[in-house]
């Protein structure tokens, strides 16, 4: 039995990864529902800073396709409209003594949902035509996705910053 263990390891791990990442983006999706209480602190400003690292991330790939750059300059200009847009649609409130939001659920879902479905999309056409490795290469079209959604977090989380700074 063990002595199969590592001959069954690499096909469990793209399963295993793909699980992962979807329990993890799952979670992400779940914030978009419902009534959230604030809690400023490190946290916040560590997942601030790591979008803000993913964001140049995005802008680097981007240089490196043709086109690349000007769709994620698009996804950037796109997904900060929608993070104003959204962050103006999200209800505050205070109760206890315990700030509260609750955030607009359509945009931060159908964008989340979105993504989801572009990386099967390229997932599926890639493994379908060229095999496994075909599937990582780059897109410009998911990279555009990619800035939207992180440019949207960046924007929306600011201005909720911004907004629970405020009297009630």
């Amino acid at each position: 039995m063990l002595a199969n263990l590592p001959s069954m390891t690499p096909a469990l791990t793209p399963v295993l990864a793909a699980a992962g990442i979807g329990l993890l983006y799952y979670r992400r999706m779940r914030r978009q529902f419902g009534r959230q209480a604030w809690r400023p602190g490190a946290g916040w400003r560590l997942r601030f800073a790591m979008l803000s690292v993913l964001m140049a991330g995005l802008l680097v790939a981007g240089f490196g396709l043709p086109g690349g750059a000007m769709a994620v300059l698009a996804g950037i200009a796109v997904g900060g409209v929608l993070g104003v847009f959204a962050i103006r649609h999200t209800r505050i409130e205070d109760r206890d003594g315990t700030r509260w939001y609750t955030p607009n659920p359509w945009i931060g879902g159908v964008l989340s949902l979105l993504l989801v479905a572009r990386l099967a999309w390229r997932w599926q056409e890639g493994v379908r035509a060229f095999g496994p490795a075909a599937a990582a290469q780059p897109s410009v079209l998911t990279l555009a996705f990619a800035a939207t959604l992180v440019a949207y977090y960046l924007v929306n989380g600011g201005g909720l910053a911004w907004r629970m700074r405020r009297p009630a």
